[in-house]
């Protein structure tokens, strides 16, 4: 027990060292981690220590995946879904088929199934091993394509590893494949939804913050249980769940338990990431020891690897080639229609004229439209012209083209999934190093030059032009608080000295004019019409001036 505590506070305090000093060598932490883990899984005290993967499928990446969908911006993984379900489901299945080939040939005797099932564990991009991105300079648009695909190929990929396994004692079903896959999802979402709705339901009715974070922490396990048992995707409900509670805390939580669950969970992804690419080091040793004790070449195995990742980088780059011409020629069409867009978006500034336009709308027609059916119209007017002021602003060309296919790096899931594979798997040792391998080579060459390349193909920026956008960005959401904030009228001065009572009516008023502001910024945010990280900081320091104001007052324990 002395031995296990000694390794838990070491690992706490490598992983705390290595976020810190990482950056200052210019080497990104996850890759300092899996460094210090293979150099430890070679002293005596790791060598019998082997990692559960379903300790990692199961523990460690719903709650991962819940507080990645938690954070991302509702709105950008709206706008870019399109390209996420894509980079998601079909480029995950494409990569699996023809890794799955590529298997096949380069391994004598395993098959085109095995292979197939080796290539989906190969085949998606790790949400730890993507945060690397983020310490660089990336589009915006990047950064959200990145985390949505991260955040739903895991399940494509465990769908499809499932379904080959299947496949080999039994014939395979396209159709059967198919219908499999959008059973997983479909019962996924609806679980991960209804506990994401559960969840506020009753963490709005704690008022303590400590319990409330205690709650959240469940959460994931709360929708990645049922949806395993139900045959379902464990991971898409944490998912789902977690972009429910993202879109919906702001309104439903307190100022203090949003707090709370911010700091709280920001240690947890940095314990949990941590661990995640320290075991990936650690268990290297025994990987390399089981297939020396099958008599199989490691040398071998490390080149298949290889191949295995160039080939996994060129299927990415023929899929993302169309995918941006695609999406660009939707913005130039979308972009045509702003002039049309706003000429309607004048036309619903005010209620006479939102009348006369639904008075010019009935003239003729059956069914009538309601005042209700011309606020859902201007909504999505607003929304529209907000998309298009977005894409137009975040345009996506070769440097981001090459940003996304250099960023999709695979990690703690690939090692995970491959030590999954059945005991009576062919050649499971060697199937696994491969897979290991392929992690590893990834994090190194792809996580360990994106930085410079980045650096080398971005532009110089006009910074001052930059900060001036910014800066008239923060003015107008100022200038939406300020409106919103005089809708709220003022209470009635008493006559004299200002009392308890004058104290407690200023104070109700002022936490009725934050009220108002955050309704106004969430309406904001759900239009899309503004920056989502400019945003984001206007709402957290709502949320701190709110607490400040009702803390006031109050007794000190």
């Amino acid at each position: 027990m002395t031995e296990l505590l000694v390794l838990i506070v070491t690992g706490l305090v490598v992983i705390a060292a290595a976020t810190v000093v990482g950056p200052r060598l210019g080497i990104a932490s996850p890759l300092v981690l899996v460094a210090i883990g293979v150099a430890a899984s070679f002293l005596p005290a790791f060598s019998e220590i082997e990692i559960e993967p379903e300790w990692i499928l199961a523990g460690i990446l719903p709650p991962l995946l819940y507080s990645s969908a938690v954070s991302m911006p509702a709105m950008n993984f709206r706008r870019e879904f399109g390209a996420i379900s894509g980079l998601s489901v079909v480029l995950v299945v494409g990569s699996a088929l023809l890794l799955g080939l590529f298997f096949m040939l380069v391994i004598p005797g395993l098959g085109f199934a095995w292979g197939v099932a080796l290539g989906a564990i190969v085949s998606p991009t790790d949400a730890v091993a993507t945060s690397i991105i983020k310490q660089t300079p990336v589009s915006k648009r990047v950064v959200a394509m990145l985390d949505g695909e991260s955040l739903l190929n895991d399940a494509t990929a465990l769908v499809l590893l499932r379904t080959a396994i299947v496949a080999t004692a039994a014939s395979f079903s396209f159709w059967g494949a198919v219908g499999t896959f959008a059973y997983s999802v479909i019962v996924a979402v609806i679980v991960g939804s209804l506990v994401g709705w559960i969840n506020l339901a009753i963490r709005r009715r704690v008022t303590d913050p400590t319990v409330n974070t205690v709650i959240s922490f469940t959460v994931p396990f709360i929708a990645a249980i049922p949806a395993e048992l139900l045959g379902a995707s464990g991971l898409v409900a944490a998912v789902a769940a977690g972009l429910v509670t993202g879109i919906r805390a702001p309104r439903e939580l307190s100022a203090q338990n949003r707090l709370s669950d911010s700091q709280n969970w920001r240690t947890v992804e940095l314990v949990l990431e941590g661990a995640v690419f320290l075991t990936m080091g650690v268990q290297i040793r025994s990987i390399v020891e089981n297939v020396e004790a099958d008599h199989a070449g490691v040398g071998p195995a490390v080149v298949i690897a290889a191949g295995a990742l160039v080939l996994t980088i060129l299927v990415r780059a023929a899929y993302i080639a169309p995918l941006l011409g695609f999406l660009h020629s939707r913005s130039r069409r979308s972009a045509q229609l702003q002039s049309r867009l706003n000429d309607m978006n004048s036309k619903m500034t005010t209620s006479e004229s939102k009348r006369q336009a639904m008075d010019e709308a009935n003239r003729g027609r059956g069914r009538k439209i309601s005042e209700r059916d011309l606020d859902r119209l201007a909504t999505r007017i607003t929304r529209g012209l907000a998309d298009i002021e977005y894409f137009r602003r975040e345009p996506l060309g070769w440097r981001e083209g090459t940003a996304v296919v250099w960023a999709g790096m695979r990690g703690a899931v690939t090692v995970a999934a491959a030590q999954s594979l059945p005991i009576e798997t062919p050649q499971r040792s060697v199937l696994v190093l491969i897979a290991f391998a392929v992690a590893a080579m990834s994090l190194v060459v792809q996580g360990g030059t994106i930085g410079p390349l980045l650096r080398f193909i971005t532009p110089k920026v006009d910074q001052a032009a930059l900060d001036q956008e910014a800066g008239a960005e923060r003015g107008r959401i100022l200038e939406l608080m300020r409106t919103s904030g005089l809708a709220v009228p003022e209470p009635s001065r008493p006559d004299g000295e200002p009392g308890p009572q004058h104290f407690e009516s200023a104070k109700r008023h002022r936490l009725a004019v934050l009220a108002a502001q955050r309704s106004a910024l969430l309406d904001a945010r759900d239009n899309g019409t503004f920056d989502a990280d400019v945003l984001a900081n206007a709402l957290a320091n709502l949320d701190a001036a709110q607490i400040a104001i009702e803390m006031r007052g109050k007794p000190v324990d």
